[in-house]
């Protein structure tokens, strides 16, 4: 094993936990950290004295509520949510299914919201969850506004399939992504799952940057996209308004 930094040890006990492993026992840090058992207990204890682990009582760890409140400081994190929350609700109440707000990180969406609406979808997101870009509606209308640069590497990459109808041709994803740019909505139909469907909007921060995305998600089978595309471009104004956004 090669020599790892101080920092690179501590990251790794705290990017032992995800959603598959939100609860490990010193023994299972150690494994999924790489660190000896010895190393592993001296620093989850240490994390644990700051509070960024909880023990329970069967001595197995989680993490803790001090995470949460860093957390919360993140502009696109728990302070995006709280401006977006009244008009992902007011979407929710006018579409009564699935609403979704998402960041782009690197080359994947992460949802930092999710209200669960009527309808059921194979399609199952949590708060934290991940997905390739070019997979998801949000994903789309994130990739579309991000940086020349950054689109042309990510179509120059291998482009994941969840089914058959996921776009994995570059040159096609292109296209959509301008026809994103264009009309100012993404449509990712039966990409993730056969049954599901999403219309997605941008949210724009202060400077007009696309800083995060809005959708809902229906069955495929009783999609009405016409109807749709204005709901959720009304909830992307009003989140990008509640974060300081002054339209031209």
């Amino acid at each position: 094993m090669t020599d790892r930094s101080a920092p690179d040890r501590l990251l790794s006990v705290l990017a032992a936990f995800d959603h598959a492993h939100p609860a490990l026992t010193l023994t299972d840090i150690s494994r999924r950290a790489g660190l000896t058992l010895t190393t592993a207990h001296r620093l989850v204890t240490a994390l644990t004295g700051w509070g960024a682990l909880e023990r329970d009582a069967s001595g197995v760890y989680h993490v803790g509520l001090r995470l949460w409140e860093i957390a919360a400081l993140a502009p696109r994190g728990l302070a995006l949510r709280q401006a977006a929350l009244p008009y992902l609700e007011d979407l929710y109440e006018a579409t009564h299914e699935n609403v979704q707000l998402a960041v782009r990180d690197g080359s994947e969406v992460v949802y930092t919201e999710w209200l669960s609406g009527h309808s059921a979808v194979g399609v199952h997101i949590r708060v934290g969850a991940r997905w390739p870009l070019h997979v998801t509606g949000v994903g789309l209308a994130l990739l579309a506004h991000s940086p020349p640069d950054v689109q042309a590497a990510y179509c120059e990459a291998p482009l994941k399939a969840c089914t058959d109808h996921t776009l994995t041709d570059p040159r096609r994803l292109r296209r959509v992504l301008a026809e994103v740019r264009r009309i100012g909505v993404a449509v990712s139909s039966r990409q993730v799952t056969d049954d599901a469907l999403s219309v997605a909007a941008p949210v724009r921060g202060p400077d007009g940057a696309v800083v995060a995305a809005v959708s809902v998600v229906v069955p495929y089978a009783d999609a009405r996209v016409p109807v749709l595309v204005p709901a959720v471009r009304l909830a992307a104004r009003g989140i990008s308004r509640a974060l300081g956004w002054q339209p031209d």
